[in-house]
């Protein structure tokens, strides 16, 4: 039965491509993607660490810090997603993009090495990087699209997000060993090599990237366009608004965690981290089985379930109480089941959006999309820091999760819950 989601129809079928393991450009994008997320999670421990042990910042600082890795999400996908549909070369892009974040990474060992680290060197690399990310996540998801097939794309989602979760797991603690070992600026050079090794793995993807065709209309209008296209299509709209709220309400969750577990429920830093790291495990688990919830639904009743499952278990941290064991089980259990539902979703929610974007506008279409659904989480920390303080940190949980599920019910208002990935075949 046609489904009227406002899509293009599904073309002629091909010839089933090989599978992706055996696919070298495929194989080496992986590797490459593998080699820099990983080094990202010693980077996410090492560059606070950083700050505080070796340039004794006070807590404003490291939350100013945060906020300017988040901010370049902000300020430049719009225009990025513009810029970046109107070059041909994605790759080089991608390429550009890894040298440049290792070398503003780099800097930091060796100012330290010569007695010139300062906080605002800090604050610049955490800024540079983060605006360097998103060119290439931009220009990534467009290239995605040429090297992998359409039949391929859930497969393709889950092997990333298997490795992302992977890192998740192994990186944090490689990272505390390297700055135990060598110190926290030291360590932020094991992220700068990643990022040549994602270089040297993305010169070996060999892959015909279309012409860019010049329609001669200005870069604000192409940025219109973007918006105007994400508004016209009820599915990826019905999915940015879902992501969004999500994102929003679930940081209410992640501003005030830790708060929450250490002075609420009386949990030791020890007990914490293993907590955090069920939510790696979890991941790990819902990239794995992503796949096979889409097959089984179809995909659009997964991005659905995985709306649903990622926030409701959260709703076991606020009704966490009892003794130390107890307590502190609930948290692991939502941390594990939240961390399968975002999987679900993601990997879904992500193929879906590959299969329905054209690829002329696919670059600033997710800039759009990335500007709604990243712009939303420094806003939802802040107001949830704020709710914490003035009416208590259950409460302010209680309403993270309830907000969190009311976004489901806009995949549920659009042609989402009907589509199945045969429909692009």
């Amino acid at each position: 039965m046609s489904v009227a989601i406002g899509i293009e129809r599904a073309r002629p079928r091909e010839e089933a491509p090989p599978p992706l393991t055996r696919q070298p450009a495929f194989v080496r994008f992986w590797a490459g993607q593998s080699i820099s997320v990983f080094g990202d999670q010693i980077s996410a421990l090492a560059i606070p660490l950083t700050a505080v042990l070796a340039l004794h910042a006070s807590a404003l600082e490291v939350g100013i810090l945060t906020a300017l890795a988040w901010l370049p999400h902000l300020l430049f996908s719009l225009p990025a997603g513009v810029w970046i549909d109107r070059r041909a070369h994605k790759r080089e892009n991608m390429i550009v993009a890894d040298l440049l974040r290792g070398l503003a990474l780099a800097t930091i060992p060796a100012a330290w090495w010569l007695g010139m680290l300062t906080i605002w060197h800090l604050l610049a690399v955490a800024f540079a990087v983060g605006a360097l990310t998103v060119f290439f996540d931009l220009s990534s998801a467009t290239f995605f699209v040429v090297l992998v097939h359409r039949s391929q794309f859930v497969d393709a989602n889950s092997k990333l997000s298997t490795t992302r979760s992977l890192s998740y797991i192994a990186g944090p603690s490689t990272a505390g060993f390297l700055v135990q070992v060598f110190t926290a600026p030291v360590a932020l050079m094991a992220d700068a090599l990643s990022f040549v090794g994602s270089a040297i793995a993305l010169r070996g993807v060999h892959v015909q990237e279309p012409k860019v065709e010049s329609n001669g209309t200005s870069a604000r209008s192409d940025l219109v366009e973007g918006f105007r296209y994400l508004a016209r299509q009820p599915v990826l709209r019905a999915g940015v608004a879902c992501t969004s709220i999500i994102n929003f309400f679930s940081f209410f969750v992640f501003a005030i965690f830790v708060l929450y577990a250490s002075r609420t429920l009386d949990l030791s830093a020890g007990v914490i981290g293993v907590v955090l790291g069920a939510a790696s495990i979890g991941a790990l688990a819902g990239a794995l089985v992503a796949p096979r919830v889409g097959r089984r639904l179809g995909i659009g009743r997964a991005v659905v379930l995985g709306a649903v499952l990622f926030p409701a278990p959260m709703a076991l941290f606020p009704l966490a109480h009892g003794g130390h064991w107890l307590s502190a089980s609930m948290l692991l259990a939502g941390e594990f089941l939240a961390s399968v539902g975002v999987m679900i979703f993601d990997v879904n929610q992500n193929s879906l959006s590959a299969m329905i974007m054209p690829n002329e506008v696919r670059s600033r279409v997710v800039g759009v999309s990335r500007f709604f659904n990243y712009g939303t989480r420094p806003f939802g920390a802040l107001l949830g820091g704020v709710l914490g303080t003035a009416i208590g940190l259950r409460p302010t949980l209680w309403i993270g999760v309830i907000g969190c599920l009311l976004g489901v019910f806009f995949l549920l208002a659009s042609p989402m819950p009907q589509i199945r990935e045969e429909d692009f075949a």
